[in-house]
């Protein structure tokens, strides 16, 4: 361990933080990130603008295709079963009624085809779903681990934009397998197309993909000290291998936990409508079943546009602009899920249009997951807390589903309005997360302004913390993006 590491940076062990729980535990040298020994040597590098740009693009060229193209995968396993819901799926694995409502969560895609029951594809999809749940918070991780917080939401949109980009890419390839005449049956020909490229491209993520900045091979001795000094200033380090209890117990008492978790379960709620039902809400408005594929493409369109384009505006103006885009982005979706309650079932292209809206969703909840990669704070609380909120993500997913009552065919007026429900509760859940990091800021600013302005040695102090593992609850320093 380097010998300029402090045995101890003190943190009251009883006393209650006005700003939040408990501070149970200090931040200490016997659990220092992973990248401490770099963050030392790095510390005082003197960085040349032009060279940290040329490291951030090394970085940007070896993280964000993976991360792009990961996403785009795990998005159309997920959303096979939408475009294969109109070529002879239920027909096909023998399911009735609600059966079809508890595949759209929860494999082994490639296998989906020798399913022939709806115990066969039910566990199918829940292994598919325990895979693939890794994916969103791993995600949010390496966005912390490799980024600056005003870097963040530019590339988390870029991947995440794959959502829209997955919607277009299979209503285009559900189209081309509506017009295989010959051989299996076109449903099972979705999930052999989808697995495979799935297989293929976890071999080449898991040779090229790297562990940490410290250690990126890519990345020469001097490039490396560069990344770690550029993360170091989120003041929530890099990563740490260290299990902390407090940070357990205090991500419980942590109101924005709980925040995240309503504001995902709301989300999600409607999701179902743009995943797995998609081809047959399409199909109600009396398209004709290549319709239900082709006229999906706009929609992802949509979701692909508005997500670069929040991505970029909260990259040029950082300060006060993620819950604002997100706000905007639930408004429209509330827009979208209101005619789809309110037009009349005839005026088939209003309701299409109105669907389309519906893929701003996706802005919103992806900008809900830069609250944690940029206002988390603590290696295991950080973990926790993602895993909290995509434990509402999922149960959004179940929930969603099931609102698509079979006997209310081919209206679903409850799944119109549980739509209409879920996004006015993300709406209220954006709002109060966003004043109460705002007040806590506030406190934090009129504590600093009454002893006069923050030194640079004060500033240096609160990146350690984050280095030594500190939560932002007990890191005075750190300052919430809203």
């Amino acid at each position: 361990m380097a010998a300029s590491i402090p045995e101890k940076i003190p943190v009251a062990s009883t006393s209650t933080n006005s700003d939040g729980p408990d501070n149970i535990s200090p931040a200490s040298s016997t659990h220092v990130d992973d990248s401490y020994d770099v963050f030392k040597n790095a510390r005082d590098l003197e960085i040349d603008p032009a060279e940290a740009k040329r490291v951030l693009r090394k970085i940007d060229y070896r993280i964000v295709p993976i991360l792009f193209v990961t996403y785009m995968l795990q998005y159309l396993d997920k959303n096979s079963i939408n475009f294969s819901s109109v070529y002879g799926l239920k027909e096909g694995t023998h399911l009735h009624g609600q059966d079809y409502s508890w595949l759209s969560w929860g494999i082994v895609l490639i296998c989906t085809p020798a399913c022939t029951s709806f115990a066969g594809i039910a566990t199918n999809r829940f292994l598919l779903g325990s895979l693939e749940a890794t994916v969103n918070p791993g995600f949010v991780l390496l966005m912390s681990m490799w980024y600056t917080s005003a870097e963040q939401p530019l590339r988390l949109e870029i991947y995440y934009c794959t959502n829209g980009i997955a919607t277009m890419f299979g209503g285009l390839l559900g189209y081309a397998v509506g017009h295989i005449n010959s051989g299996l049956p076109k449903w099972q020909y979705v999930f052999i197309i989808f697995g495979s490229l799935s297989i293929a491209w976890g071999v080449v993520s898991l040779l090229v993909l790297p562990d940490l900045p410290s250690t990126a091979k890519f990345l020469t001795p001097h490039e490396r000290d560069i990344a770690v000094n550029r993360v170091s200033k989120n003041r929530q380090g890099v990563k740490n291998h260290h299990f902390q209890r407090y940070q357990a117990w205090q991500t419980v008492q942590d109101p924005k936990t709980w925040i995240l978790f309503i504001m995902a379960t709301g989300a999600q709620v409607p999701n179902s409508a743009l995943t797995s039902f998609t081809s047959i809400i399409i199909g109600t408005f009396g398209f004709d079943t290549l319709g239900t594929q082709y006229m999906q493409i706009p929609g992802g369109a949509v979701q692909a546009i508005a997500l670069l384009a929040g991505g970029f505006i909260c990259t040029k103006w950082p300060h006060n602009t993620r819950c604002a885009t997100m706000v905007v982005a639930n408004l429209i979706c509330i827009l979208g899920a209101g005619l789809l309650v309110g037009l009349p079932s005839h005026n088939k292209w209003g309701r299409l249009v109105a669907l389309w809206l519906c893929y701003f969703q996706g802005l919103g909840f992806s900008m809900s997951l830069t609250m944690v990669s940029s206002n988390v704070a603590g290696y295991t609380k950080k973990q926790l807390t993602g895993a909290i909120l995509f434990t509402g993500y999922c149960v959004g997913n179940i929930i969603g589903p099931q609102t698509f009552i079979t006997s209310e065919a081919p209206g679903y007026h409850s799944a119109y309005i549980a739509m209409l429900v879920g996004y006015s509760v993300k709406l209220a859940m954006v709002v109060v997360l966003y004043f109460y990091m705002w007040s806590i800021n506030k406190k934090r600013d009129a504590a600093v302004a009454a002893r006069g302005e923050l030194s640079e040695e004060e500033e240096r102090e609160a990146i350690e913390k984050g280095m030594l593992d500190m939560t932002e609850i007990d890191n005075q320093g750190f300052r919430y993006i809203l």
